[in-house]
This record gives C-alpha cells, sequence and structure tokens, in this order.
C-alpha cells in the first residue's frame, strides 16, 4: 500500500469489528438527539445567527434588523419565522411594530458557547 493511500485510511478501523456488548447501550443515547440537527440547520444560516446575536443585546423590531443586516423586510421576515418557529425568538406587538426578542436564556448561552469554542486557539 502506497503512503497516500494508508494516510487516507488512518482514521478508519482496518477491519468491521465493533464491539457489541459496549456499544448496544450507546443506541439509545444517539436517539436522544433526535431533532437537535434541525436546531443546529436552523443555526447554520449566517443570516439567523446574526439575528440571534444582535436580539442577545437588545428587542429589535424587524425594521431595525434589515436596516442593521441591510436586508429587505420580506428576507428578514423569513428569517424570524423559521426562528419563531424553532422556538428560539419570541415576538410581541406595538401598534404597527413587531418586537423581537430571544425566546429564553437556553439560546445566549448557546451563542456564547459558540463563541468562545470558535475564538479557541484563533
Amino acid at each position: 500500500m502506497d503512503t497516500d493511500t494508508r494516510s487516507e485510511r488512518d482514521d478508519v478501523c482496518d477491519c468491521y469489528s465493533p464491539h457489541d456488548s459496549e456499544i448496544r447501550g450507546l443506541r439509545q443515547r444517539a436517539a436522544e438527539v433526535a431533532g437537535l440537527s434541525e436546531l443546529f440547520a436552523a443555526l447554520a444560516d449566517d443570516v439567523r445567527t446574526r439575528i440571534l446575536y444582535l436580539l442577545s443585546f437588545q428587542e429589535l423590531c424587524t425594521c431595525d434588523l434589515a436596516d442593521v443586516l441591510e436586508l429587505t423586510l420580506p428576507a428578514v421576515s423569513h428569517h424570524l419565522r423559521l426562528l419563531k418557529m424553532m422556538r428560539l425568538v419570541k415576538h410581541r406587538r406595538d401598534g404597527k411594530m413587531v418586537y423581537y426578542s430571544l425566546a429564553d436564556d437556553h439560546i445566549l448561552e448557546l451563542i456564547r458557547v459558540a463563541q468562545a469554542h470558535y475564538e479557541e486557539d484563533r
């Protein structure tokens, strides 16, 4: 086997032989995170992440978000709808204005942990 092929396979077992007695309980554990990928998919969009980050500082109306992010109101509204569906933001109406804020402190914690991880070793 040449060196290039060997280095490509350094991260994979040479034979398929799972440790059944040791991993059986892990199958159930893996099911515990079902649905989290939807949350991470929502957060994977740069605009939605920036919206959440801005809302971590203060409540903002859709107009302010559109202005800060330099997006159209329909674009911001689309992202807010998805964030609301995922229970990441909440809204309140005040006359003709609609204001958004983070749904709870867990969202802020997610942002802070992600920022800390991103800043490591930079």
